[in-house]
């Protein structure tokens, strides 16, 4: 039987902008609920969150982690996250299986730009959310400040439940307006001492007190009733009613610490067994056919994988959710995306690195298991003839793209499994093998994020790589209309080969009326893979070429526009009229005509006018007030042309539209310039013409390539 039932288990998510503390409070609640006899450090490398090499290395959290602490007769699932934004796919993959978040805000550097981003997160999966001030014991701490901020970030649902006596070097005492109590802290930080409040501070504890009972009183209709007939609630009316608007994310409240003296973590441990909802508390989950997942331990098996970890000698590592039923080793469960069955071979709870087998898990739990082979995040297990698919966690787009190649032949399959390793990790790693760029490329969240990509690969694989700059997908059109006649004849004894083509090409836009002075006899309008249109007409007058060879001169004609004449970049936007052409009895055949197409096509091409068109991208950067110039000026120094700035949660937006060609390293510049208090997202914002020098540059390039091909 399980130690805790669904009721008594919490899963906690703790997020916050990079050095918010949020490992060294994971610490500091392990410690104080006596899992760990001493409390590590983030600089002494120590901590059981932060164990990877490359953690210690980098010195702060890379990865999300999963620990569990006891407290109070309830066990408290831990999820400590990475704060910096090239880090995001494990933050939500955190949230998708978390409770209750606690957002940790730096006294010192109030509501950040990381704060902001994690904020939609949560607002996207409605999760219920506590705010801690931590660093409060810092010389240059603000509370009143980094309050203000949160509220004016969050709104006025960011409600007090504490506030600290003294801020810096001198922090050790917390109001707690909720219990209506002063905690005082020895230096040594723990389990602190309770007192009254100070008659100094009374009035302003007791309007604080009021201001958060009428809160809670008016997410419920009763609770309001008896705010109003005994100008008070009992203490289990304040609990539901907290608990109540957490769920509806009404309210959010707001708690003080320092983490790094052991200050505040047990109260904020009280409030999350007392007051925040179980799994089982929260809406059930919603499968993708639409039915309700109600979480009992009772219930149907059904778990989710959220995210995985391959170990070395040991395999890969599922860690997932229990949304339904129990879980016990040896049952066998049903992966609905492909249809495999499972066999759950064993359980354990994380310590961090640490493995600790059990024998069952109940649903609202968070766990590991091992060895599933034919299973990857985002997958749904259930118990064999139900039909249960939860919702997939919705990653970020990448926001940066080199290319990889091994640096030793013959690797090349080491180095695709070791791409296909990463990805199963880490699904916002995208990794694609371009058949038009003739490279395998790497889509990442940012510089800090390719490098652990990086450090993996060499110290995981044992492999030497290199990073270069992507090619650029150009594109190819034209821009004035033009004839070509190609002749193709070739005699090598016996049947030859013969074919003669007389084609026009045009631009083509939407709705253009159909070629003027042919015979137009069909039409054939196609989407290209790779954007844009061809526009296909047979206007043969006569038999000239014969309809069973039509398709193959289109065929000759789309080869050479998938590797385009100008600089082998794709061709869109064109429309392709044959109006003319000769053939031979006997000689004539399908591969003549498509190499009469592809000549004539290639010939025409070139006297059309031919432009290059490179992709040009939308950016929108966040960034505070102070740093838009200096944001302005790094865009437009990569050819940017900015379009505006509009406020976007207190922050400014700066929207420019930039070449792809001039976005290679912009995340690292961006962070450079704006030491890290800057976010981006970028997209496909269409494709616009080449300057003549840069087009000229391309040109002359692809035929010395060419030319060097031929001899």
């Amino acid at each position: 039987m399980a130690e805790f039932d669904t009721a008594h288990v919490k899963n906690v998510v703790l997020l916050g902008h990079a050095g918010a503390g949020k490992t060294t409070l994971a610490e500091c609640m392990l410690f104080e609920a006596g899992l760990i006899s001493r409390k590590g450090s983030v600089a002494e490398r120590n901590t059981v969150g932060d164990y990877h090499e490359l953690e210690h290395e980098r010195g702060n959290s890379i990865f999300s982690k999963l620990m569990h602490t006891r407290w109070r007769g309830y066990k408290i699932n831990l999820l400590d996250t990475p704060g910096y934004d090239d880090f995001v796919g494990e933050v939500v993959s955190a949230l998708r299986v978390a409770d209750t978040g606690v957002m940790v805000l730096n006294a010192t550097a109030g509501v950040e730009v990381g704060t902001d981003l994690i904020w939609e997160y949560t607002e996207r999966f409605r999760t219920p959310m506590i705010f801690a001030v931590n660093k409060l014991d810092h010389d240059s701490a603000d509370f009143d400040r980094t309050v203000q901020q949160a509220r004016d970030h969050f709104g006025n649902k960011v409600v007090l439940v504490q506030y600290p006596l003294q801020v810096g070097a001198g922090f050790h005492e917390i109001v707690d307006v909720l219990h209506m109590v002063l905690y005082k802290f020895r230096d040594s930080g723990g389990r602190p001492d309770k007192l009254p409040i100070p008659e100094g501070e009374r009035a302003r504890a007791e309007a604080l007190h009021r201001e958060l009972v009428e809160a809670v009183a008016t997410v419920d209709e009763t609770l309001m009733e008896h705010y109003f007939d005994r100008g008070e609630l009992e203490e289990d009316e304040l609990k539901a009613g907290f608990r109540k608007a957490m769920i509806q994310h009404e309210l959010f409240p707001l708690f003080c610490l320092s983490a790094e003296r052991n200050m505040g973590s047990g109260r904020l441990m009280g409030f999350i067994d007392n007051v925040c909802p179980s799994a089982n508390e929260l809406p059930p989950q919603t499968t993708k056919a639409g039915e309700a997942l109600e979480c009992r331990s009772d219930g149907p098996p059904c778990i989710f994988v959220y995210k995985t970890v391959s170990e070395p000698h040991v395999g890969e590592l599922s860690f997932f959710k229990v949304f339904s039923g129990t879980l016990r080793p040896g049952m066998e469960l049903v992966n609905e995306s492909n249809g495999v069955m499972e066999k759950i071979s064993s359980l354990f709870l994380m310590e961090g690195n640490k493995r600790l087998p059990v024998t069952e898990l109940v649903a609202g739990d968070i766990g590991a298991t091992l060895k599933l082979k034919n299973t990857h995040v985002n997958n749904t297990l259930h118990v064999k003839g139900r039909n249960y698919e939860l919702h997939p966690i919705e990653f970020p787009a990448p926001n940066m793209t080199v290319a990889i190649e091994s640096l030793r032949k013959g690797e090349e399959e080491k180095l695709a499994q070791a791409l296909h390793l990463l990805r199963e990790e880490d699904p916002t790693l995208i990794v694609e093998v371009s058949g038009e760029l003739k490279q395998t490329l790497l889509h990442c969240q940012g510089d800090m994020h390719l490098a652990v990509a990086r450090w993996k690969i060499e110290n995981s694989a044992r492999l030497e790589v290199r990073f270069t700059r992507p090619r650029i997908p150009y594109r190819e059109t034209i821009r004035s209309s033009a004839e070509a006649k190609y002749r193709h004849k070739k005699q090598s004894g016996g049947a030859g080969q013969f074919a003669e083509v007389h084609l026009r090409i045009e631009p083509w836009t939407e709705g253009m009326a159909d070629p003027a002075g042919l015979n137009v006899r069909g039409r054939e309008e196609y989407d290209l893979p790779w954007g844009g249109k061809l526009v296909y007409y047979n206007c043969i007058v006569g038999g000239a070429i014969d309809a069973r060879f039509l398709p193959s001169v289109l065929k000759g004609v789309m080869e050479k526009m998938q590797e385009g004449p100008l600089t082998g970049s794709s061709v869109r936007d064109v429309r392709v009229c044959v109006f003319d052409g000769k053939m031979h009895a006997v000689d004539s055949n399908d591969i003549s005509f498509k190499i009469a197409g592809t000549m004539a096509f290639r010939q025409a091409f070139h006297d059309a006018a031919p432009q290059v068109l490179e992709p040009l991208y939308q950016v929108d950067v966040l960034c505070p007030d102070d740093l838009t110039g200096a944001v302005m000026g790094e865009l437009q120094s990569r050819r940017g042309i900015v379009e505006g700035m509009d406020a976007e949660s207190h922050f400014q937006k700066v929207s420019a539209r930039v070449p792809l060609a001039e976005l290679h390293d912009f995340s690292s510049a961006l962070r450079s310039v704006t030491q890290g208090r800057a976010k981006f997202r970028m997209r496909l914002d269409g494709y616009q013409p080449l300057s003549y020098e840069l087009q000229k540059k391309l040109t002359e390039a692809y035929s010395r390539t060419e030319s060097a091909t031929l001899a």
